[in-house]
C-alpha cells in the first residue's frame, strides 16, 4: 500500500515538471540561504575572536582616561630590573610627567610582586605613529614604531618568523635594535633577507634583529606594519621622555586575569590619589572580557541572520500550499474515480502528503548542497564556516514544512465526495 502511494505521488509530481521544479526552488533558497547566512555570521564572530586573540587572551591593557588624562595607544610586557634599569634613567632624563599621564614609575609599581602577585609581567609603552624609515633609497612610513621591553612579545602574542627578539641587555644598554614586521620587510627589502641589515628611522639607524610572523590586515590597519625597539632606543630618538602611551600587563594565567585587574586598580588608584568620588584617569581594557562581550554580540548576530533567511523558508512553504491547491483541483475528477473504485481516504490524503513531503525534500537536499558550496567562498572578505547543526535544522524545517503546508491540500482532497468529484468539470 505504502509503495502504491508513493508511485501515484510521484507520478503526480512528473506530470508537471516545471510546476514542481518551480515550487523546490523556492524551499531549495530557503534551505540555501539559512545555511549560507549562518556560516557566514559564524565566521565573522571567529575572525573578531582571532583578532582579539592576537592581543592575549590574559592581557590587561591600561590606557589614560578618554575624560580624565592624556594619552594614546600602545601595549607592552618588562621586568622589575628593567624598570628598575631603563625606567629610572628615563625619569631622570626627561620631564616631569604630569599627574594624569601613565608613567615608567607607574609600571614599576605594578610590577611589584607583594602588591600584584597575579601578575606576570608588566611592559611600558610608547609609540611613534608614522616613523618614515629608509633602507639604501627605499622608503616606507610604518604605522606604528613601538618601544618597550622584550615581555611584550609574549604579553601581545607577537612570535617571530626569522631572527629572534631583542633582550633584556638590550633594553638597559639603549641598543638600537629592531624587530619589524612583515609589511616593513617586504616594503624595504624586498627578497634580500633584512636580518643584520639597518634601517633609518628619523635619522637613527636600528639594526634588525628579527621578522614577526605574519597576522594580517584589521580594519583600515595593517597588523604587520609595525616594527618593535627597546624603549629608551624609541625615547631616545623619537617621541622623547614624556608620558606613556599604554601599559600591557600579562597575567600569570587566564584564571586569574580578574585577580590581576583588581591589583592593578588598587596600585594605580593608590599612585594617582584616586579616591571617593574622584574620576579616575586611566582606564583598563580586559581582552577576556571583551572576548566574551563580542562572542555574545556575534551568536545574536548568527541567530538574526539564520531567522531572515527563514523567511525564505515560510515563503516557500506558502508556495507549496498554493500548488497543491491548485494540483487537487487539477486533479478533482481522477480522485473522485479513485474513491469510486475503492481507494481509502488514507490513500488519498497520503499520496498528497508524499508530493508535498518529495518537493520539500528534494528542495532541503538541493538548497543543503547549495549552501555548502557557496560557503567555499568569501562574502565580503569574510570566510564562512559551517555551522553542522544548521545543516540539520534547515533540512528538518523543510520537510517539516512540506507535511505542515501539504497536510490542508491533502485534507481537502481526501473530504472529497466521489459523486461530487465525478462531476467535476
Amino acid at each position: 500500500m505504502t509503495l502504491e502511494v508513493l508511485r501515484f505521488a510521484l507520478r503526480g509530481l512528473a506530470a508537471n515538471k516545471l510546476r514542481s521544479g518551480l515550487t523546490t526552488l523556492g524551499i531549495l533558497i530557503g534551505v540555501g540561504a539559512v545555511i549560507m547566512l549562518v556560516a557566514v555570521g559564524n565566521g565573522s564572530s571567529q575572525q573578531v575572536q582571532k583578532n582579539i586573540e592576537r592581543l592575549g587572551t590574559n592581557t590587561l591593557t591600561v590606557m589614560p582616561s578618554t575624560s580624565g588624562g592624556r594619552g594614546g595607544g600602545g601595549g607592552g610586557g618588562g621586568f622589575a630590573r628593567l624598570l628598575r634599569g631603563a625606567g629610572s634613567a628615563a625619569q631622570q632624563t626627561g620631564p616631569r610627567a604630569q599627574a594624569k599621564s601613565l608613567t615608567v614609575e607607574d609600571a614599576r609599581a605594578l610590577a611589584d610582586t607583594t602588591d600584584a602577585p597575579s601578575v606576570k609581567s608588566v611592559s611600558p609603552v610608547v609609540t611613534a605613529s608614522s616613523a618614515n624609515a629608509t633602507y639604501e633609497g627605499t622608503a616606507h612610513a610604518i604605522q606604528q614604531f613601538v618601544g618597550t621591553y622584550p615581555a611584550y612579545f609574549e604579553a601581545s602574542n607577537d612570535p617571530v618568523a626569522q631572527g629572534t627578539y631583542f633582550t633584556d641587555d638590550d633594553v638597559l644598554n639603549g641598543r638600537k635594535v629592531v624587530v619589524i614586521g612583515n609589511t616593513v620587510a617586504q616594503d624595504l627589502f624586498g627578497t634580500v633577507d633584512p636580518l643584520g641589515k639597518q634601517i633609518t628611522v628619523s635619522g637613527v639607524n636600528f639594526t634588525v634583529v628579527g621578522v614577526l610572523k605574519t597576522k594580517g590586515s584589521s580594519g583600515f590597519q595593517d597588523a604587520d606594519d609595525v616594527a618593535i625597539a627597546p624603549l629608551p632606543a624609541v625615547q631616545q630618538s623619537l617621541t622623547g621622555y614624556g608620558a606613556l602611551n599604554q601599559i600591557v600587563v600579562q597575567a600569570k594565567s587566564p584564571k586569574t586575569v580578574d585577580a590581576a585587574q583588581s591589583e592593578v586598580t588598587d596600585i594605580l588608584n593608590q599612585r594617582h590619589d584616586i579616591s571617593g568620588s574622584n574620576t579616575a584617569d586611566f582606564q583598563i581594557m580586559n581582552q577576556a572580557s571583551l572576548q566574551s562581550a563580542i562572542s555574545s554580540s556575534s551568536r545574536t548576530f548568527t541567530v538574526l541572520l539564520g531567522a531572515v533567511a527563514a523567511i525564505s523558508l515560510l515563503v516557500g512553504g506558502i508556495g507549496i500550499t498554493n500548488i497543491m491547491l491548485v494540483t487537487v483541483t487539477e486533479r478533482t475528477r481522477e480522485i473522485g474515480i479513485r474513491k469510486a473504485i475503492g481507494a481509502p481516504r488514507g490513500a488519498i490524503l497520503g499520496q498528497f502528503l508524499v508530493e508535498a513531503t518529495v518537493l520539500s525534500l528534494l528542495g532541503g537536499l538541493l538548497g543543503v548542497a547549495a549552501g555548502v558550496i557557496g560557503s567555499q567562498f568569501k562574502v565580503l572578505g569574510v570566510q564562512p564556516v559551517i555551522v553542522p547543526s544548521s545543516i540539520a535544522l534547515a533540512l528538518g524545517v523543510s520537510v517539516a514544512i512540506g507535511l505542515f503546508f501539504g497536510s490542508y491540500p491533502a485534507n481537502r482532497a481526501a473530504k472529497l465526495r466521489p459523486i461530487e468529484a465525478l462531476r467535476h468539470e
